[in-house]
């Protein structure tokens, strides 16, 4: 269960700063597309709060709050996310001017990522790569890592420059679905990279890349991880970053993938290593790979939403992969919410659906009455094949239905 080490991606997307800190490496990138500029924009880094983790403002500038308290972290590290952004018009792309002091053995990394008006958020990016779809709202993500005990790099200033690349508009597509080992993430009191600490049979999953981190308390990227014989499924947020390796977005296509990109899309890093002997056996940090590890799942999730008692194969869907199509969150006070196999509280139950979880509305139904988080109603989300929860724990900032009757 490898975690949260960072690479330097900043070096290739980052414009140089160097006139004010001659004496420091700067953080160097390809300066900002003159395309149809959409507008520029500092951030601010002089606030943080509860959605940054181990990081600090002093004077203005970011650097590391102190030793990581992370689980399984080599040295310390941690992230700023900005607000996100409405921008006046659509852009197909993110650049950014950096200004940091960046000490050897130390990376700064500048992520962004965008969303239209009708789905998701795309996968965290480096800065100045093109978005898959046109973006109507933009947000930013700045990690940081060094040495445990110092010295931390600096960040002073960050501008960030929106422009029009080619501005694709997002076409429907299905989310992908593949089947990988899943083992368990455990590690109680703990916190993940995302600063939420472990909590006894917890909701959440983890997957070997920083592409599909979710913001502390949002499930903007989730899982529907099943058993493989369909007779229970789980959707939850994804918090952490492993197993094995950091940067194996394995989902992704070849052209895509932030690193083995020969491996067939779908194969974990781990799982060639371990079956095939790829890399000779080893992650990405030479380590020998024990098991085919693609997804970690907390407690919760293993025993409670799956039913399993240990490492399994199960199917997992990326949900964030697919655009298009309605989409609710899961508002309950704490716990998971029951899937159902009909719109009813006395239907057969099917697994659950971890607060946050941000899940795929098919269509709606009338059923029981229920009293939930949001009031009370008859309507009902279909969410998967046989699987329904009561609209009255699903935010969808619509009144009535947000998606068509089910058949």
């Amino acid at each position: 269960m490898v975690r949260r080490g960072l690479t330097v991606r900043v070096a290739a997307v980052l414009a140089v700063v160097v006139a004010v800190f001659p004496a420091t490496p700067a953080v160097s990138a390809t300066p900002p597309t003159p395309m149809g500029a959409a507008g520029s924009w500092r951030i601010d880094l002089s606030t943080v709060d509860d959605a940054d983790v181990n990081v600090s403002s002093v004077s203005g500038s970011l650097t590391l709050a102190g030793p990581d308290n992370t689980v399984d972290t080599p040295g310390s590290s941690g992230t700023f996310i900005t607000p996100a952004r409405r921008l006046t018009t659509v852009t197909g792309r993110v650049s950014a001017r950096v200004s940091a002091d960046v000490p050897a053995g130390t990376t700064v990394d500048l992520d962004v990522r965008g969303r239209d008006d009708t789905g998701g958020w795309t996968e965290w990016t480096p800065a100045g790569r093109e978005f898959p779809f046109a973006a109507r709202t933009v947000q930013a993500r700045i990690s940081l890592s060094g040495p445990t005990g110092g010295p931390w790099p600096v960040v002073h200033s960050v501008e960030l420059t929106a422009s029009g690349g080619t501005a694709r508009a997002a076409v429907v597509t299905e989310p992908l679905t593949y089947r990988v080992y899943a083992t368990r993430e455990g590690l109680v009191g703990g916190k993940t990279s995302n600063g939420h600490v472990i909590a006894q049979r917890d909701h959440f999953v983890s997957f070997p890349s920083t592409k599909s981190v979710s913001p502390k308390g949002t499930g903007s990227y989730t899982a529907k991880v099943c058993r493989t014989d369909g007779t229970r499924c789980e959707f939850a947020p994804v918090w952490e970053v492993g197993p094995w390796n950091t940067h194996d977005d394995y989902w992704n296509p070849s052209d895509e993938r932030a690193t083995f990109p020969t491996l067939p899309q779908g194969t974990p890093e781990a799982q060639a290593a371990f079956q095939d002997g790829f890399n000779g056996g080893k992650d990405s940090r030479g380590r020998a790979v024990k098991n085919p590890a693609g997804i970690d799942l907390a407690d919760g999730v293993l025993w409670d939403g799956l039913g399993l008692t240990g490492s399994s194969w199960v199917d997992v869907t990326y949900l964030w992969t697919g655009t298009g199509g309605a989409l609710g969150v899961i508002t309950t006070a704490g716990a998971p919410l029951n899937l159902r196999e009909s719109p009813s509280t006395s239907a057969a139950i099917k697994g659950v659906a971890a607060p946050y979880a941000q899940v795929p509305i098919e269509c709606s139904v009338t059923g029981e009455s229920v009293s939930g988080a949001l009031g009370t109603s008859t309507l009902w989300d279909r969410v998967g094949p046989d699987l329904y929860v009561s609209d009255t724990y699903v935010k969808t900032g619509a009144d009535g239905p947000l998606a068509p009757p089910c058949p």
